[in-house]
């Protein structure tokens, strides 16, 4: 049996590796641009939901195997803030950040045997004043473009201007890796293969 994760990002390739766990990494079929949220999908639960989606385009052609997904959202509001189009929108999304608390949502899919488990976890952020000056030149770095709310909470570009963060570090990068260690414990036939005892 192999694990997979369903997901190009390195970060959460390199969080996951933080459990001892060395996945077969990837791409998972699924199109979140051409997916019909139904209406009832509150910001709060779409991580989930698109994770299990995720999970759902590939879990079922590796019964044998484990496969965990992922998705990463920023709330600012009651809006989403998805990853850029393009370096105008990221400037747009970093100066409505700017000095502002948003939220952080990553949801988990885990797929085994033809089941799934998933859950999610919030975390908020609070930046100080974001200059112009600062974004213009972190735009430039390249990092906005392929990250929700076009920012990485990584970066040491970002890190003088994170004021707070109220909730898990590695949920905000892509990742809650407490929670996904406890849901691989808890799921006996996962405990089996991977041993991570409290």
């Amino acid at each position: 049996m192999k694990t997979i994760l369903a997901s190009t990002s390195p970060r959460r390739l390199e969080l996951i590796r933080l459990l001892g766990i060395e996945p077969t990494v990837i791409s998972p079929s699924f199109d979140e641009s051409a997916e019909t949220v139904p209406g009832e999908i509150t910001p709060d639960f779409l991580a989930e939901f698109l994770a299990v989606k995720k999970c759902m385009s590939v879990f079922m052609d590796y019964p044998d195997d484990v496969v965990i997904t992922a998705d990463t959202v920023v709330i600012y509001g009651n809006d989403i803030l998805g990853k850029p189009a393009g370096d105008a929108e990221a400037a747009l999304m970093l100066r409505r950040l700017s000095a502002k608390t948003h939220t952080v949502i990553t949801g988990v899919c885990i797929g085994h045997g033809g089941h799934t488990t998933s859950f999610s976890e919030m975390t908020y952020v609070e930046f100080d004043v974001l200059p112009d000056t600062f974004i213009e030149a972190y735009i430039k770095t390249g990092s906005p473009r392929d990250k929700a709310g076009a920012y990485g909470i990584q970066d040491d570009m970002l890190k003088p201007f994170i004021k707070k963060i109220d909730g898990n570090l590695e949920n905000v990068i892509g990742l809650p890796l407490c929670k996904l260690r406890k849901t691989l414990n808890d799921t006996k036939i996962l405990k089996r293969n991977y041993k991570l005892d409290d």
